[in-house]
């Protein structure tokens, strides 16, 4: 039995955040556990590859249930299973919600989480290329930087977008986040910066973090109503290690909330169902949230991303970072509204320079050009929860993507878009035809085209939500010494890709853990 003064559960985009800045304290044990193991494949760290990384050993592979919106398919759920979780295979763009999110997320309770607050931790994460401004930090550990290989049916995306009639936004992290442009992303030199790269990486020479990788959480250890340690098999033996001041879960917006209810926290009559002792009666796995995408394909001839991975990009990549191959495939996009009385967008769109088609799996055998939206700020609400008492069963998952009357509204109107876009000149003289799109434009063909090709953005959050499962300052309510740090403590889901507000939480979490003082809109 080891004894460490905090446990952190998953070395991915908040795990690592948390170890690193943890253990700055000379004086603080910390173990982090992870159930992967270390970012080494190359996959990882060549940023178009990502792709590849899907249903490999490096991907937890999950699955939803049938999702009753969409008729009743299941939906593949990617997500990363090594250091740098999903960090270490996501898309790499830098994008950082709304600032309406966090102010509606402080307007409900969530004190301290107003823009203006969380803002500082994310100047404080980040080192822009683009250097120090009002809402951009420079000298943190997370690179920060634009695209270093622009591909020209991304950009046709873009041009056709501004011929719709819809503005340029150079920064979609700035003054406003409306409009269409080219993401920035979180690359060092071309290749990946993963929260591996950035802050665990960095810190594994301390002499008081321990890493202890291919090792499964089975449930937090409870005693006298105090988190005590964290029960955790690794090589076929089941030991304890112990935190003597806390156990943190970092385990992401499935594996957190399953951790818990295994745990005994959790809907009372769920767990009894289960056979699980109810320790906590609380709402954890509830609340579920993501973004549903559509993206209409279309044939070209011009040259796609498909042609990318030849010798002579590769060694444009080792000897220069930049090519085709530092390419995030999503390139750009914009952010726009569904209706005219909204004041913050509804739909976001993404642009690839390649085919990108049944939930990323579809191998891309011809060149094409895929762009369309998501619904950005969904009203339906899923779950998560355990399949069964076993640790190593991978937990039930159900979305409700497209189960109300909003988000099928909002969905339609984002695909009436993207046909609007698709008709430009730019785009409209590159392409050759529909690979695949809705049948037409009426409501009911865009409707079933969305139900059949849609999927996850990879972006789930709210299953242990502040005000429902834990408290502004993350602690889990009613257990002692338990917070929650991941995206699964979001009230809901920001209007945005959601790496980055995850390593904000994380920075945030930090200084809540160690009792530090918040830092200030001025402050760095």
């Amino acid at each position: 039995m080891s004894r460490y003064d905090y446990v952190v559960v998953g070395a991915g985009s908040a795990g690592s955040v948390l170890a690193a800045r943890l253990t700055e304290d000379p004086g603080v044990r910390v173990a982090l556990i992870e159930a992967g193991g270390p970012d080494t494949a190359q996959e990882i760290h060549v940023p178009a590859a990502f792709p590849q990384l899907f249903k490999s050993d490096l991907d937890w592979d999950l699955d939803s249930e049938p999702e009753p919106g969409i008729g009743g398919r299941r939906v593949y759920l990617p997500r990363g299973r090594m250091f740098g979780g999903s960090s270490s295979m996501n898309a790499m763009l830098y994008v950082r919600g709304n600032r309406a999110d966090y102010d509606g997320w402080a307007a409900a309770g969530a004190t301290g989480w107003s823009y203006a607050e969380v803002l500082p931790y994310f100047r404080r994460a980040e080192d822009n290329q683009r250097g120090e401004d009002e809402y951009h930090g420079a000298g943190g550990p997370l690179t920060v930087s634009d695209a270093r290989f622009a591909h020209p049916l991304a950009s046709a995306f873009v041009r056709a977008a501004e011929q719709a009639g819809h503005k340029p936004n150079e920064d979609f992290n700035g003054a406003t986040q409306f409009g269409v442009g080219r993401y920035q992303v979180t690359q060092r030199g071309g290749m990946r910066c993963s929260t591996a790269v950035a802050y665990l990486h960095p810190a594994l020479e301390r002499p008081n973090l321990t890493v202890l990788p291919s090792a499964r959480a089975h449930r937090v250890v409870v005693e006298g109503g105090r988190a005590t340690g964290v029960e955790v098999e690794r090589g076929g033996t089941v030991e304890v290690v112990r935190a003597e001041r806390e156990v943190i879960l970092s385990a992401g917006a499935y594996e957190s909330p399953k951790l818990l209810m295994l745990s005994g926290i959790g809907p009372g009559a769920t767990l009894a169902a289960l056979g699980i002792d109810v320790l906590r009666d609380l709402p954890v796995g509830q609340g579920l949230q993501d973004h549903y995408m559509t993206l209409l394909n279309f044939r070209t001839d011009a040259e796609s991303m498909l042609s990318a991975a030849t010798p002579e990009n590769a060694a444009l990549l080792q000897s220069e970072g930049r090519g085709p191959l530092t390419s995030t495939l999503a390139e750009s996009g914009g952010f726009f509204r569904s209706r005219d009385e909204l004041t913050a967008p509804d739909v976001q769109f993404h642009a690839a320079g390649l085919l990108y088609h049944q939930e990323g799996l579809g191998a891309p055998t011809e060149h094409g050009l895929a762009f369309g939206p998501c619904v950005l700020a969904p009203t339906g609400r899923g779950t998560v929860t355990p399949r069964s008492p076993r640790p190593d069963a991978a937990p039930r998952i159900q979305h409700n993507f497209l189960t109300t009357q909003e988000d099928r509204d909002c969905i339609v109107a984002g695909i009436r878009l993207a046909l609007e876009i698709a008709d430009q000149p730019a785009v409209a003289d590159l392409v050759t035809g529909p690979y695949d799109t809705p049948a037409s434009a009426s409501e009911d063909d865009i409707l079933d085209w969305a139900r059949r090709a849609g999927h996850t953005l990879y972006h789930p959050t709210s299953t242990c939500a502040i005000g429902a499962v834990v408290d502004p300052e993350l602690r889990v309510l009613d257990v002692a010494g338990l917070r929650v740090v991941d995206a699964s403590v979001f009230p809901s889901v920001p209007r945005g890709n959601t790496n980055a507000p995850t390593i904000m939480a994380a920075e945030k979490a930090a200084d809540l853990i160690t009792g530090a003082a918040p830092l200030t809109p001025a402050a760095r």
